[in-house]
């Protein structure tokens, strides 16, 4: 599977963006699909995530609420919807896919699980 994330750019604080994710590869909806963000100087941080067929989310404590990932397997995408931006949310986004056995949140919050990464967009959101 290929991944390859769109979609970043510069925002103002309170305004939203959508990253998509286009992936290539037969296999795509079998595969949960993981956001992970990186600021400067700072470890990648899990965002969010969706489960093979849509019907699971979870989510980071500082995005939940104002964050929503859905997919389109028909499209081989997925989306994150980042509403009410915050400064603190400035980093380079990544999209990723694992082949979960199941929807273990202590598992899909962690990057190690995840086999396939797309490349990053970068988000800024200025004060």
């Amino acid at each position: 599977v290929q991944l390859q994330a769109s979609g970043g750019g510069l925002v103002q604080a309170g305004g939203s963006l959508r990253l998509s994710c286009a992936a290539s590869g037969r296999a795509f909806s079998s595969y949960a699909m993981g956001w992970f963000r990186q600021a400067p100087g700072k470890e990648r941080e899990f965002v969010g995530a969706i489960s093979w067929s849509g019907g699971n989310t979870f989510y980071a404590d500082s995005v939940k609420g104002r964050f929503a990932i859905s997919r389109d397997n028909a499209k081989n995408s997925v989306y994150l919807q980042m509403n009410s931006l915050k400064p603190e949310d400035t980093a380079v986004y990544f999209c990723a896919a694992g082949l979960h056995r199941s929807w273990y949140i202590p598992k899909i919050k962690l990057s190690s699980e995840y086999d396939y990464w797309g490349q990053g967009t970068q988000v800024t959101v200025s004060s």
